[in-house]
């Protein structure tokens, strides 16, 4: 069956964090009573007007709320604004406390002021990211490490920590940028595809990483696949209400340095801006359009962004409550591809 996840949101700075934190417990819960059976959060740090829970804490008290079936993910973790060995231990412990039960995205990030604040020079962040996915893996997996790289230089050293899943916790990363995708073949367990992709573009990025998975001798199996969603009776009230909840989180994106709708008109024409990737309509319409997506490509688990900023917790919860009811039975009785359908590849062309 194709799993269905649950993508948290960041909230508005006018909501306390004790608050924020209290609408997540409810969140989650709802989540879990529908079927979702991933939970996964983002990062960012000095956001401005808007505020994430850091992702490890708040997974490591989440793991004592949900199922054991129940998955909890950084989706996305900055990692090149880490020192590997404190984000290697963090991740570890994080591991142990979720029994096992965590997966550990990360990404390059793409904003320069996080870099400032932290001192982390931005032009470096590929270099390091890449650097820190090495030595990580070693920390994880080796009772002696050496290291001699670029930026971090270990010698003799004798981890004291190490993860309980074998060898590590699976490694997503994430990546608007083809560079980001070859990282991912190189040295991910798989590529989370960030919800503003098309379709077509999906299959692209997927056979990169197929390919590069090839090189390494790695089975290649379905990815995590991210979307964002929004299920209303019709069509049109599905785009008026998605227009109302997200427009301005688009905007801010995009103010924001994320630059991966840079030739679209969020402001003028957002429903020709979203067309290509959000999946919006009645619930008819959304099932056929991510079944399409999940029979044609190989995809789970299937990663469901329902809220945002602009939704209170009981919006959130009744969306996510309706796409329990609606969507996600749908989802669960499909088998995951584990090939890229030729016919994607073909449309795309047409």
């Amino acid at each position: 069956m194709v799993q269905v996840g649950l993508l948290l949101s960041d909230v508005p700075k006018t909501v306390s964090p004790a608050q924020q934190f209290k609408d997540v417990l409810r969140i989650v819960e709802a989540a879990q009573n529908s079927g979702f059976t991933y939970i996964a959060i983002g990062q960012h740090f000095l956001y401005g007007e808007l505020r994430w829970l850091q992702p490890v804490p708040l997974l490591a008290r989440l793991a004592a709320e949900v199922d054991p079936h129940v998955r909890l993910v950084t989706q996305i973790m900055i990692a090149p604004l880490y020192h590997p060995v404190m984000l290697a231990e963090e991740i570890a412990t994080l591991d142990v406390v979720t029994e096992g039960r965590l997966i550990f995205g990360a990404g390059l990030g793409y904003r320069p002021e996080e870099f400032d604040y932290l001192d982390v020079p931005y032009k470096q962040r590929a270099g390091r990211f890449d650097e820190s996915l090495e030595l990580m893996k070693k920390l994880w997996t080796q009772d002696t490490v050496n290291h001699h790289g670029k930026y971090w230089t270990l010698e003799d050293v004798h981890p004291h920590l190490f993860p309980v899943q074998d060898p590590h916790p699976p490694i997503w990363i994430g990546a608007h940028a083809i560079p980001g995708v070859r990282r991912a073949a190189k040295y991910g367990d798989a590529y989370a595809c960030p919800p503003e992709t098309p379709k077509h573009e999906v299959a692209e990025r997927y056979a990169i990483v197929r390919d590069g998975f090839l090189e390494r001798g790695k089975e290649f199996g379905p990815q995590p696949l991210r979307r964002n969603c929004l299920v209303a009776d019709t069509r049109q009230e599905a785009m008026v209400e998605y227009a109302r909840v997200a427009q301005g989180r688009y905007l801010t994106y995009a103010q924001k340095g994320l630059d991966v709708m840079q030739d679209t008109d969020l402001e003028n024409d957002f429903f020709k801006a979203v067309s290509g990737h959000a999946v919006i309509g009645s619930p008819d319409d959304v099932v056929a359009q991510l079944t399409d997506l999940v029979e044609t490509l190989p995809v789970d688990p299937l990663l469901l962004r329902p809220q945002w900023p602009s939704m209170d917790a009981d919006e959130t919860i009744a969306s996510i409550t309706r796409l329990g009811r609606e969507v996600v039975p749908a989802m669960r009785a499909i088998t995951p591809r584990t090939d890229i359908a030729e016919s994607v590849f073909t449309e795309a062309h047409r």
